[in-house]
């Protein structure tokens, strides 16, 4: 049942006297993109009559076929809580072709679409994010450095973290905008920040993702900071993550419960376990899609390389929290906060269910600190790494078939192609490292 009607947004529009409405998306690589509109311009968006140009966006069409359609989805209306020009609203939009046919490039419709596959099925796949950032001091001309005076580390406290009321103001404007927090706090590298909001439907999870995001920004930036969700900016330090918990529900109950199951754990767990170990390889380029994803995924940072699973520890790629009863969830933790949260978890939930359908079962759990086997002892338990670059990944990817059935043909192949040119940028860069290192030598 809806939230709002479009005549409860116009009211609130008017109660408020909201001047900006901004119609929110993102491109293939989860940028968030909007068109803003005065309230004079509500009721033509809100009939779907607000029309953009998507040839200049990432992975959206060529020139000739460039007319979209931006369709509100009325439930996404929420008025921005921080400091703007003039009070201003935002709904997030579904995109359009002038058909009235979904546009396959648009990550958000990619989404629904599985979601709809889970619904066909009987269940809904509920997700909480784990997303960890760091701040940083601007310079004199207000550009970001990756300088941080804070040397707090993990669950630091005042005055040692400084940036303390910078999150402090960022939980507080998440929860004006309906958020339920249920922790935030400082990480374990210098400057690493990370609030963890209630899980929702997956729909919902991922709206909040690019919204939070945009607010931990635009407050950060009212402190003179700047937030980033790079996942490895400071050599050294702990990479940010973006943890992904999920749990399927049928009538209303969780169906990754089972007090009989082994470690309480249902049949369908352990499938839904086994489909997204079976396909992490292939998701890789889109749950780390950076070529510096590849500096944070390396022993020794808590980040997950190998792909194994774990009811006890957090050192393999996948995780089940102590939690039981109603909280029983299959935590992921390779992706990190610069993936798109649409495809991250279209490809979750699609991988999830390819294990339930085919009733696959994973190997044991390693339930011992897998950073402390030899290699030969993990080539014995037959346990694999993930792709160890963007370009292995890239690879990876164009193998697995559910992957591409899953992104559809027009992001699978624009993605690749995107993220082929960025590898190929990256490849032909040279770097302080090397001149460093090699200049005096050679």
């Amino acid at each position: 049942m809806s939230k709002y009607t479009k005549e409860d947004i116009i009211r609130i529009v008017n109660e408020e006297n909201i001047r900006f409405i901004r119609l929110q998306f993102t491109d293939i690589a989860g940028a968030l993109k909007n068109v803003a509109i005065t309230k004079s311009q509500l009721i033509k968006a809100l009939d779907n009559q607000c029309m953009f140009d998507g040839s200049s966006i990432e992975g959206f069409v060529r020139i000739e076929e460039s007319d979209m359609y931006l369709v509100p989805d009325i439930d996404t209306f929420v008025i921005y809580p921080w400091k703007t020009v003039a009070k201003t609203a935002r709904l997030i939009c579904d995109v359009y072709r002038p058909d009235g046919h979904p546009f396959a490039g648009d990550p958000r419709s990619v989404l629904r679409k599985v979601l709809k596959d889970a619904e066909d099925m009987g269940f809904t796949f509920n997700v909480g994010p784990e997303c960890e950032f760091f701040l940083f001091e601007k310079d004199e001309n207000g550009f970001a450095t990756t300088i941080t005076r804070d040397r707090g580390s993990y669950f630091e406290m005042g005055p040692v973290d400084l940036g303390e009321v910078a999150r402090s103001e960022i939980c507080l404007a998440l929860e004006d905008m309906g958020y339920v927090i249920e922790a935030s706090h400082h990480e374990v590298g210098h400057g690493q920040h990370e609030v963890d909001f209630k899980y929702g439907n997956a729909l919902k999870a991922a709206d909040d993702i690019v919204t939070f995001k945009l607010a931990v920004k635009s407050i950060a930036n009212q402190h003179n900071l700047y937030a980033t969700f790079m996942p490895k900016p400071l050599y050294g330090e702990a990479g940010s993550g973006m943890h992904i918990n999920m749990s399927l529900s049928k009538d209303g109950k969780n169906i990754f419960n089972d007090p009989n199951g082994l470690n309480g754990l249902s049949k369908t767990a352990y499938s839904f376990i086994a489909g997204l170990l079976e396909h992490c390889k292939g998701m890789t380029a889109i749950t780390n899609p950076l070529v510096n994803s590849y500096k944070r995924l390396i022993p020794g940072f808590e980040a997950p390389v190998y792909i194994a699973w774990s009811a006890e520890n957090r050192s393999p790629l996948v995780r089940i929290p102590a939690s039981r009863g109603e909280g029983t969830r299959i935590e992921l933790r390779n992706p990190d906060p610069s993936a798109n949260p649409y495809l991250v978890l279209a490809l979750c939930l699609a991988a999830g269910l390819d294990g339930i359908k085919r009733g696959l079962t994973p190997p044991d759990p390693v339930d011992g600190n897998i950073f402390q086997y030899t290699e030969d002892e993990l080539e014995e338990m037959g346990i694999e790494k993930i792709p160890y670059s963007l370009k292995a990944a890239i690879s990876s990817m164009k193998k697995d078939k559910l992957v591409r059935e899953t992104l559809g043909e027009h992001i699978f192949k624009t993605y690749i192609s995107h993220k082929t040119h960025e590898w190929d940028e990256y490849s032909m860069m040279v770097t302080r490292w090397e001149i460093e290192r090699y200049l005096p030598r050679y």
